[in-house]
């Protein structure tokens, strides 16, 4: 009896053991599934915000750049913009045109709202009060045109922004840093309408410092921040910037509210930050669930098990050991494989849209209003081609950059025999081959255009030199056209001129110009070369492209 004592003694002892190993085991594990969980919805979200801003702000500086000699006084600037508005479906409440008017335009403006039919034509400040053309010395920022029109919305144009103090502050650093611009958390369209943020982009037309007017589009603040999920493991907020402690949260029906968090509240579980219209926005998640408690209870209920059990609770140890050690390997390699699934389809819907919104732009600027169908026709189908090559190219590289000698192909550039191309053969980054293709292939489409006084067809030299190193190396492309003059070659279209002297460069961060010489066109590009490679672009393709192995 003593015997079978000590034995049953030695069980129940190694039993409650085991019991008390594996409720720890099961405690840790259903805590770190729970965090893995939470912070991979967490990351999910925050990179869907991202996008969703990320987009909004892409149709500012879209919208802005479309703008070619904007006309403060015309109250109608938007109708050229609607379609291409409406076709990014970015949800916006307000797209407005903010003209920036000297005193003595106040009569012409207040005459040309009249005439566009809006109800309250008036000139006046933000609190509808009639403004005296006399008192004033500096231009103000009125509301011109907007969209939608409706009966709430048909009453706004006339307002001035410069005593709002969240419009004007917004108006004035977008005037300043010559960007797009986002304001405050303010109520929309009226003093309790829904909380939301404005995007303001600056108008500046070619040869000019100062902009015109501002491109501007009014968001609501519930549906940026993707707050009304009911299955989400997580509530989130935003820090209200105008007060230390503030944070801004929706409820199901996406009404926004502030509150105001204390010292020793709840702190969120997880914070995260993104950007929009140049500034740093924080989310804050809180987890609708105590991982802690639901730990515990399952570790009680593990060792109560245990307890019972105490005769089998080796062979149960075993066995919950062995396949806990495969679940989680499992869990693992399926987070792993989500994970870059997630990736994956991030950086193709990015690349995506960033293709979408060339195509688009190239479309819109080809077949505007009064353009000849025919030519217009040929270099809408030349630049497609030019896309269509570079994304081939791109393809075949698995988008991790393409030769820059292999853009002069003759099926994507026009007289490509004629152009003499020297250079180190470099592999430029997708989005600098993008900008390239389009840039190479305007350049040649217009050099056929006209003869020379001797009756000679223009002779192309394309040249490209990498010079200084490390992070100091510089890019200088150089393209010239001889027995060309100011006379005989074809003006560069509207669409021609922004891309040579405004998209290009940017897109490459970099500089440009273009002159004639005594014989000669000549184009230069001058920009980094670590834009031009991008290197943290062919990282992350590698990345991307990585067999997904467990975590051990």
């Amino acid at each position: 009896m003593v015997r079978l004592g000590f034995i049953i003694g030695f069980i129940a002892l190694l039993g409650a053991m085991l019991s008390g190993l594996a409720a720890y085991r099961v405690h840790d594990q259903e805590l770190a599934l729970d965090r893995i969980a939470l912070a991979r919805a967490i990351d999910v979200h925050a990179s869907l915000v991202q996008d969703r801003l990320t987009e909004r702000e892409l149709l500012a500086r879209v919208a802005s750049g479309l703008f070619r000699a904007p006309s403060v006084l015309k109250p109608n600037m938007l109708e050229p913009l609607r379609s291409a508005i409406y076709a990014f479906k970015t949800d916006f409440v307000v797209a407005g045109w903010v003209a920036r008017l000297q005193p003595n335009e106040l009569a012409a403006a207040q005459a040309a709202i009249a005439a566009a039919g809006f109800p309250k034509p008036q000139i006046r400040d933000y609190g509808d009060k009639p403004i005296d053309p006399a008192s004033l010395t500096q231009p103000i920022d009125v509301l011109m045109d907007l969209e939608p029109r409706s009966d709430e919305t048909k009453g706004l144009p006339g307002r001035s922004y410069d005593r709002d103090p969240v419009r004007s502050a917004m108006l004035a650093r977008a005037r300043i840093e010559k960007r797009s611009v986002a304001s405050d958390p303010v109520p929309l369209l009226r003093n309790n309408g829904p909380v939301g943020v404005i995007v303001a982009a600056p108008v500046i037309p070619e040869g000019a410092t100062e902009p015109v007017g501002f491109i501007t589009f009014s968001y609501e603040l519930a549906s940026l921040m993707l707050t009304n999920d009911d299955m989400s493991l997580f509530a989130v907020a935003l820090k209200d910037p105008r007060k230390d402690g503030g944070e801004l949260v929706a409820n199901d029906q996406g009404i926004v509210s502030t509150r105001m968090t204390a010292a020793d509240g709840p702190a969120p579980s997880a914070t995260r930050t993104v950007s929009f219209g140049g500034r740093d926005w924080q989310l804050g998640y809180y987890a609708k669930t105590n991982s802690a408690r639901r730990a515990e209870q399952t570790a009680i209920i593990v060792a109560a098990i245990g307890f019972a059990i105490t005769a089998m609770v080796c062979g149960l140890f075993g066995y919950v050991a062995y396949n806990n050690l495969r679940l989680s390997r499992e869990i693992q390699v399926r987070i792993g494989f989500e994970r870059r699934l997630t990736a994956v389809i991030d950086e193709l819907n990015h690349r995506v849209k960033n293709i979408l919104a060339v195509i688009q732009s190239i479309v819109t600027r080809t077949l505007r209003h009064g353009a000849d169908i025919d030519g217009a026709r040929e270099l809408l189908i030349g630049r497609i081609h030019a896309m269509s090559n570079v994304v081939s190219l791109l393809s075949e590289s698995q988008w991790q950059g393409v030769k820059l000698k292999g853009l002069f192909e003759a099926r994507a550039i026009p007289h490509a025999d004629r152009i003499a191309v020297t250079g180190p053969d470099i592999a430029v980054s997708a989005r600098a081959a993008q900008s390239l293709s389009l840039l190479f292939f305007e350049l040649a489409s217009h050099s056929d255009e006209g003869l020379s006084l001797v009756g000679k067809h223009p002779h192309i030299t394309a040249n490209w030199t990498v010079t200084g190193e490390g992070t100091d190396e510089v890019f200088h492309f150089r393209w010239e056209e001889f027995n060309t003059s100011e006379a005989t070659r074809r003006p560069d279209s509207d669409f021609g001129l922004i891309l040579l002297d405004r998209v290009a460069p940017e897109a490459l961060g970099g500089t440009a110009k273009r002159y004639f010489t005594d014989v000669s066109y000549v184009y230069e590009l001058i920009a980094p070369m670590e834009t031009v490679v991008d290197m943290s672009e062919r990282d992350r393709t590698d990345k991307l492209s990585a067999p997904v192995r467990p975590v051990r």
